[in-house]
């Protein structure tokens, strides 16, 4: 065994200067995270030293590899005979839940061994999520520019919306759904944190998904979806999780009686989904069912109609199955006024350092019109205080209420 003491890369690069390596074996899976589009004989990948990287086992389940194991009696690190089946850092690695056995006489709490996990699909279950601002679905938001760490508005559930399409970037056509989602998500108490828009580009998707699923705790995206060579989404999330595209066959079912005798051909792609990762949602309502992975979940919506359609059918479906967890709604209160943001800029930041727990802010519909503030929280009490604590700074008839 020789040991670099040195990063992956600069280590490989050594190690390849050293010696006449053409080819590398690897224990790669096609489920794990960095065997997106490899093969059993794939190149080494661009600005890395040029290699061929080799992998024998590509194709193995998690059974097969645990068989291979066992029967040939080859040693293995001690960790997985106590409930660990996914071995990362120490950061990020924690015993497998679905392992756990309860002892009614004792509060501690044993593992079965790794090569009893039933379904192999959820090894990485294994896997604290990373996420560096929530802990145990609770955030700290920033709320007028300020951290808020134990009041109402930190203390919540966040979304983020992606929006695929070029069509959008262009300018051709405009983004209506993400506003109307917004609000949708506001009226069970969910923070969306983010709404970006993104190209159709496997890669770009891709990111984007990587990005959020690890941050928020649910991402909820549409667009790019279809036969098209331009609907890349569903591809997208399946490389944002490190898994390839497989046939469903109940999914294609569906396709096959929404579409008939079309469904075949290119059509018939549709009917790939992420592997070993994918929900369907089942609603009666639904033509289609919609498509959840870990906590992505996929809107075939193309206009605020359909997309109001398929939030009413996923609000029923939470109510039964706890897909969604529904809180406590926002609430706030709206006012216009005449004075010029010179006027109002000093007493309102001074409002919202007296109530951090709420957002407060202010636009203009137009540049002549009225400016407009508006107070959000989920405590009404805070904003009704608020909103009295504003008219008092200034004279009677400043602030008129609007809904």
């Amino acid at each position: 065994m020789d040991i670099i003491r040195l990063d992956f890369k600069s280590g490989l690069e050594a190690l390849l200067k050293a010696n006449p390596i053409r080819a590398i074996f690897l224990g790669v899976r096609i489920g794990d995270p960095t065997a997106v589009g490899q093969e059993q004989f794939s190149p080494s990948s661009p600005g890395w030293p040029p290699f061929m990287r080799v992998n024998p086992i590509l194709d193995w389940s998690y059974r097969d590899v645990w068989a291979f194991l066992l029967v040939c009696k080859v040693q293995y690190c001690s960790l997985y005979d106590q409930g660990y089946t996914s071995i990362g850092s120490i950061h990020d690695t924690v015993p497998n839940a679905l392992l756990c056995m309860k002892n009614s006489d004792s509060s501690e709490e044993k593992f079965k061994p790794a090569y009893l996990l039933a379904d192999g699909r959820l090894e990485r279950a294994g896997r604290v999520k990373k996420n560096s601002s929530a802990v145990c679905g609770k955030v700290s938001s920033i709320s007028n520019g300020l951290k808020v760490e134990n009041l109402n508005f930190g203390s919540m559930l966040t979304a983020s919306i992606i929006a695929v399409g070029d069509e959008i970037l262009f300018g051709t056509v405009e983004d209506k759904l993400s506003s109307v989602l917004c609000k949708r998500l506001h009226s069970i108490g969910w923070a969306v944190s983010r709404v970006t828009v993104t190209r159709n580009d496997i890669d770009s998707v891709a990111e984007e998904v990587e990005r959020r699923k690890s941050t928020d705790d649910m991402v909820f995206i549409y667009g790019g979806i279809g036969p098209l060579h331009s609907d890349v989404t569903v591809a997208g999330v399946a490389k944002a999780f490190g898994v390839r595209m497989a046939p469903d066959e109940e999914f294609e079912e569906h396709l096959r009686h929404l579409i008939g005798e079309k469904c075949s051909g290119d059509k018939n792609e549709m009917a790939l989904l992420p592997e070993g990762i994918t929900e369907l949602l089942h609603h009666e309502q639904l033509r289609v069912p919609l498509i959840k992975c870990h906590n992505v979940i996929i809107l075939t919506a193309t206009n605020a109609v359909e997309l109001d359609l398929q939030w009413d059918c996923l609000i029923e479906l939470a109510k039964s199955n706890g897909i969604l967890e529904l809180m406590d709604p926002f609430v706030s209160k709206c006012f216009a006024t005449t004075l010029s943001d010179v006027e109002i800029a000093q007493p309102l930041s001074k409002l919202c350092a007296q109530f951090p727990d709420l957002y407060i802010g202010g636009y203009r519909r137009s540049r002549e019109g009225p400016l407009i503030i508006t107070s959000e929280g989920k405590d009404l009490s805070r904003i009704k205080a608020a909103s009295q604590s504003l008219c008092e700074k200034f004279h009677h008839g400043a602030f008129s209420e609007i809904e």
